[in-house]
């Protein structure tokens, strides 16, 4: 393999820094880092176009090594949170932790490998440099299908940078994140391209007029976003945030099953009268407080132990119309006895439905019969009157968190994987009805994966509910980068999110992606907050990821093309 100049490495590396800079590092993504997506791939397609030391162009494999050492960079820069979520959370050891998330970042950088593998192939072919540079949007989003298919990780896609703009988020309803994810690769790409236009005495001022009005529209529509108005009617939802700890942060629990039922149900019936407007911890967000109003009943008047639990005999805080209880390191069993009766006498008491997250359990079904039960990770529903309607159990689950992949080829790997949970994954997704609305709902992991996720607008929901538990990840970026992912997927189907998590953010997002409001992190609280039915399907909701697969079928016909062209007689590089 021919050498690669040293400025070839630095510039691909410098790509891995700067993709990292628009996603989430710590908190919030301040505004003007989104702005460094627009430019964050140029050095490695220099590198990838550019030549080498013999002024030749790079070949298909000093392009995968260029690629490869980009994606080990962003992964690094972020998904570092692995390294938290192992050593303070899992136990592990600092060192061993640290080998994890540079295996992980070694593992999943063979993507950027594949990216830089292709665009260099067409480098090299009779497509030339520009032929190249023009396919690097189409190649970019295939990729992305790629790893959205292959290894099921599609954490932090390129367009998800851009959830905060205005006049690009438009496109989510149409092409899913992939098509924001094709507009900011092409911007990168056009930086490169050597673009002719027949000189005219008109032509400089048209261009330079339609720069800077593409420029003061796009700086207006981001400096004045729109709030989502909902047209329809309005709902308001009690979110729960039971801040456990979890992990090898636990300390030694000082409330029993029956203690933490009691008082998440009385937070939920008489919840807190401070949220914030916004988004926690994110500038422009303030702090509201609301008078509590006591109402007229809307259920019959309260009777022995249950009139002891509630508030007075024959009147009630404000109702909500669903109450949701996140995914969390709380021991709740949907077939225990105690957890039935609770979140039923709660429903009845708030006359409203509840969706909570538990233990799902049947007996002597599935690979885990030979223990006697299979467990599954689930939301229940609720009905008013106290009923159980029924579960959604998590179809998606997270590798080495709650289910072990190839479990026999990690044999070495016993005591690490002792404290992996043994959940099986659900086999269909569900809706679930009251007072005639319908609700869908889908668990932690599963928002990273926006063509499942609009199944359930193709499904008839009205509102989507997100239940996650994210103490997992501490202060790390990843709470903020899971929270946007889910704002996007309100957009791709043009729905409300109602979260509730385990510690942060909890949060009603509009059908924008925009955070209307929302709990303070790491605080026991339940929220009440507005939220919208809605009822349109968008065409990306119907027919899912025709982009991402278009472009993959265009990326093999140029591959293709280049190889016949190299191999003909005619093969040359321009």
């Amino acid at each position: 393999m021919r050498r690669l100049p040293l400025g070839l490495w630095s510039l691909a590396v410098l790509s891995g820094v700067l993709q990292v800079l628009p996603f989430p590092i710590a908190g919030p993504v301040p505004l003007w880092r989104t702005h460094v997506c627009w430019v964050a791939l140029v050095p490695l397609l220099w590198a990838l176009v550019g030549e080498t030391a013999e002024g030749r162009p790079a070949t298909r494999v000093q392009g995968a090594a260029l690629g490869y050492a980009s994606g080990f960079i962003w992964y690094m820069g972020s998904c570092y949170w692995i390294y938290q979520t192992m050593h303070v959370y899992g136990g592990l050891a600092k060192p061993i932790a640290a080998v994890i998330v540079a295996l992980f970042s070694l593992y999943v950088g063979l993507y950027h490998a594949l990216f830089g593998a292709l665009v260099a192939t067409l480098r090299t072919s009779r497509l030339g440099r520009q032929g190249a540079l023009l396919l690097v949007p189409v190649v970019w989003v295939a990729v992305e299908l790629a790893r959205s298919r292959i290894t099921g990780f599609p954490w932090d896609l390129l367009g998800v940078t851009q959830v905060d703009n205005p006049l690009l988020r438009q496109l989510a309803p149409w092409t899913g994140v992939c098509g924001m994810s094709f507009a900011v690769a092409a911007v990168n790409a056009l930086w490169l391209l050597r673009i002719q236009v027949r000189e005219r005495r008109w032509t400089r001022p048209a261009l330079a007029a339609a720069g800077v009005l593409l420029i003061a529209g796009y700086s207006v529509a981001l400096l004045h976003p729109r709030a989502h108005v909902p047209e329809a009617e309005v709902g308001t939802a009690t979110l729960l945030q039971e801040n456990l700890d979890v992990g090898a942060v636990e300390v030694q629990p000082t409330e029993s099953e029956g203690q933490m039922l009691e008082q998440f149900a009385a937070l939920s019936r008489l919840p807190a009268t401070t949220l914030l407007r916004g988004m926690p911890e994110a500038p422009g967000t303030r702090r509201i407080d609301r008078p509590r109003r006591l109402l007229q009943a809307v259920s019959p008047p309260l009777h022995g132990q249950e009139a002891g639990l509630g508030p007075p005999s024959g009147s009630v805080y404000e109702r909500s119309d669903v109450v949701v209880w996140p995914e969390s390191p709380a021991p709740f069993r949907e077939a225990d006895p105690a957890f039935r009766e609770a979140m039923a006498r709660l429903a009845r008491q708030m006359n409203a439905p509840i969706i909570v997250g538990n233990i799902g359990i049947d007996q002597a079904q599935g690979r885990a019969k030979l223990r006697g039960a299979t467990a599954y990770n689930s939301a229940s529903f609720i009905r008013p009157d106290g009923s159980f309607a029924g579960r959604y159990d998590k179809m998606h689950l997270v590798p080495f968190g709650e289910y072990v992949p190839y479990k026999e080829l990690f044999f070495f790997a016993g005591s690490l994987l002792a404290e992996v949970g043994t959940f099986e994954p659900g086999v269909k997704r569900d809706v679930f009805s009251s007072g005639g609305h319908t609700y869908g709902t889908f668990i932690c992991y599963e928002s990273i994966f926006g063509d499942e996720i609009r199944d359930f607008a193709k499904m008839g929901a009205e509102v989507l509910v997100n239940i996650s538990n994210d103490g997992w990840y501490g202060d790390t970026s990843a709470p903020w980068q899971h929270l946007n992912m889910v704002r996007m997927r309100a957009i791709e189907s043009h729905r409300w999110i109602v979260r509730a998590t385990n510690t942060g953010v909890t949060s009603a997002i509009d059908p924008d992606g925009k955070v209307i409001a929302a709990a303070p992190r790491h605080t026991r609280t339940a929220i009440r907050v507005p939220f919208g039915y809605e009822h349109d399907v968008t065409f990306y909701a119907r027919h899912g990821d025709w982009l991402p697969w278009s472009c993959a079928a265009v990326t093999v016909c140029a591959v293709a093309f280049a190889e016949w062209s190299r191999r003909g007689p005619a093969a040359r590089v321009r």
